[in-house]
Parts: C-alpha cells; structure tokens; sequence
C-alpha cells in the first residue's frame, strides 16, 4: 500500500484534502518542485540549472530542497519520469474516452499541448522535455528509455488498429508515429512564444492538420514520385591546406552537436570530443578558443546549412508543394547523413546574450520560411487552410527529431525514409 493509503485511513485530520496530511503536503510540495525544475530545464537546460536556481526560485534553501531530491541528477530523473508519467496518465484517459484510434491519436496530440497551456496560465504544472537524457546514469537512462519505448508503442498501436480497421489510411506506422511525437518535442518552447491568441488555437490545428493532411484535392505533387538525391561534399585535395582545415573545423562541429544535443552544454566535455575525434586536445584548441566558441560555431554550421537549403528551393521553379517538401527532405537528409546532424536547442542558453540573439534571429528568418512555402500552398489551392504559424512549428518540430530514425526503423534509403516519415503532414491519418 502507498504511503498516501495509509495516511487516508486515519481520523478526519488524515483526509484527503485535510490540511494537517503531511502525506498531501509533501506531494504538493514535491510536485511544486518538479514543476518549477522543468520550467528551468526548458528554458535554461537540465545541466545548466543548478540545485540552488530551484530553490530560490521556490523560496527554499537548497538543504530543505535535499529533503525531496538526493542531488541534481536525482532531480533530473524525477522530472524526466513526471513527464513520462504524465504522458502515459494523458493515454490513459484517451482510452477512456473513446474506441476510435484515429481519434485517440490525436486527442493524445491535444492533450499534450493543452498540458503546457495550462501550465503556461498558471493552472497546471509544467513538465520538462527529456532532451539532455544521454547526461544521466545508465540505470536511469534505461527506465526512462523503457517508459519512453512503452508510450511510443502505445500510439503506435493506435495507428496500427486504425490501419487495420480502415479509419486510417496505410502508411509506415513506425515513421508516422516517431514523425508526430517529435513534432511535439518542441512545443514547450513555441507555444511560449507565438502569441497567446495563436497558442490557443493549437489543439484545434492539430486536429485539422494531423486528420487532413496538408496537401489539398488541387494537389499534384507526389512526394513518392520525384526522388531528390542528397548532396555530396567533394573530399578535399591533400595539398590545399585550407580546405584541409575546413574539413577538420567541421568534423569538430559535427562531433561537438552531437555531444552537445546529447549530453547538453555542461555535459559535454572537450576530452570526450577529441577522444571521440581522435586528436589531442591541443587540436582542439588550435581551432577554437574555448567550449562556448566551438558550440557557437556549431550553431552557426547547423544554420549556414539551412540557409543554403533554402536558397536552393527558393531559386526553384517548383510548385509550393514540391519545394516544402524538397525543403523538408533536404534537411531530413542532413540530419541523417554525413553533413549533421543540425543542432538542438537545449543549448542555447550557454551563449552570451548578443550571439544568442544573433543566432535565434537566423533561426527565426528559417522558420519563416517554412511558413512563407506553407502560405504560397495555400494561396495556390495546393494546401488545405491550415494554421500556418502552428503548422510551420510542429513541422520543423518533427524534422528536428528525425536524426534518430534509425533507432526506430531499417533505413536503407535516406530519402525513401523521409517520403514515409514526412507523410502524415502531407496526407494526414484518416482514410479518404
């Protein structure tokens, strides 16, 4: 039995909304904590929040905060195991509520947003995105890992039994599934942002979106039809000595975002990244003056990427629909490829203010450019009305999580794996 149960079979001072329950306290207490850590880890990242940032924030000393949490890493953990927890408490009332996978599907979408809407008005806690797992022990990776894998396959069953009783159309259920949790990934961040009025229409554009399908009647354009061969990089001549240091600059700014979208800021260290290069640490920094000047550079790489891309697909002759998708799966191809992956945000906070500044402009200048392709479709006829500015995020959400796909499928052709991954964004879920 839990402690709670035993508290509640006292007197009347042991009630469940009794004042004097020092078992609903310390629960109120406990659940305060963790919600005000995941709004830090969200905002600031898990390693670089400090025991002592939590309690001040809660008006606490940090030896009254040791009385629920052992150390930092405990923190981390609890907070990661309550939004897991959540998630699966979110499952479980969809599946009361209704028999319908596709329905379930996507009521799970709606509950996930309205979570943090809720705790953005103040009605509800926060939960932290598990971004920076890879810094935790072995022990709590793997329980957080298993909860995780539990969660995905549950959805992912949903999608299956609507395959199988005809309420959603035939697709690639693993990629699907994969594609419409990691478009969540982000949420916490741009619902933050956008305006308040735009946020709250997020539930609905889900609805919309994820059972429609972006790509309207009027729509030509089979993403299936027209393959796109990645690029390749020429490997440089051994004599020419400056694109020699180029190539060894990047495979410094691939190896730091890798560590850096694993492991977080505070994380990651210089050792692991020239262990892991095979150089010594005096190479490292014959190239970069410090940790924060290589995730600097590492920002910027990962951007200068993006802007080539969509130089590229702007200069195109395309219709709206086939340079989004040109877009999309081009920088599918980087995450998966040689070239990336492309950074994760979880970091940005370690940057000084004017080049954090600097680089969120760049950011927002690329994912206006999602949103200008999403609006041309529209104008066109090509796309459905969809929420341009929710849709736009939930897209480049998704993308952003697809550098793990391979952990979730057999990927023999980059390309014909984004086709399926990108798909219930084009086509939605429910059978025509």
């Amino acid at each position: 039995m839990s402690s709670r149960g035993q508290l509640t079979m006292g007197g009347s001072s042991q009630e469940s909304g009794s004042p004097f329950n020092r078992g609903m306290q310390h629960e109120a207490k406990h659940s305060a904590i963790l919600s005000r850590a995941a709004k830090l880890f969200n905002t600031k990242g898990a390693r670089a929040t400090t025991l002592s940032d939590v309690a001040l924030k809660l008006g606490l000393t940090k030896t009254s905060l040791y009385y629920y949490v052992k150390t930092k890493e405990d923190l981390i953990y609890q907070c990661y195991e309550a939004a897991l927890r959540q998630a699966h408490s979110a499952l479980d009332r969809v599946e009361q509520e209704t028999d319908v996978p596709l329905e379930r599907v996507i009521k799970f979408m709606q509950a996930h947003v309205q979570t943090i809407l809720n705790a953005l008005n103040g009605d509800g806690d926060y939960y932290a995105a598990p971004l920076e797992l890879a810094s935790l022990s072995e022990t709590h990776q793997t329980v957080l890992r298993d909860d995780y894998l539990r969660m995905f396959k549950r959805v992912r069953g949903y999608v299956r039994a609507g395959i199988e009783d005809g309420s959603i159309r035939n697709n690639h259920s693993t990629s699907t599934t994969r594609a419409l949790i990691g478009a969540l990934d982000w949420s916490f961040y741009w619902l933050y942002e956008m305006p308040r009025e735009d946020a709250l229409k997020a539930p609905e554009a889900i609805h919309f979106l994820f059972k429609n399908g972006l790509f309207s009647e009027q729509c030509q354009y089979s993403p299936a039809a027209n393959p796109i061969t990645p690029d390749t990089a020429a490997p440089a001549r051994g004599f020419d000595r400056e694109a020699q240091n180029r190539l060894k600059q990047e495979a410094f700014f691939k190896a730091g975002t890798r560590f850096f979208n694993r492991k977080g800021f505070t994380g990651t260290s210089l050792d692991e990244i020239a262990e892991y290069l095979e150089v010594s640490k005096g190479a490292f920094y014959y190239h970069f003056a410090n940790k924060e000047a290589l995730l600097t550079q590492c920002y910027e790489y990962s951007i200068d990427q993006l802007d080539a891309i969509f130089e590229e697909v702007d200069a195109g002759n395309g219709s709206p629909a086939e340079r989004l998708d040109t877009a999309c799966r081009r920088i599918f191809s980087v995450q998966n490829s040689e070239q990336g992956p492309l950074i994760r945000y979880n970091t940005i906070t370690a940057l000084p203010p004017t080049i954090r500044r600097k680089i969120l402009a760049r950011t927002e200048a690329n994912n206006d450019s999602i949103g200008r392709l999403v609006s041309a479709g529209i104008d066109s006829g090509e796309f459905r009305p969809v929420n341009v500015l929710v849709t736009q995020n939930l897209l480049l959400g998704a993308i952003n999580a697809s550098m793990d796909i391979g952990i979730w499928r057999k990927m023999d052709d980059v390309d014909a794996t984004a086709v399926d991954y990108l798909d219930v964004f084009y086509h939605g879920l429910a059978s025509r």
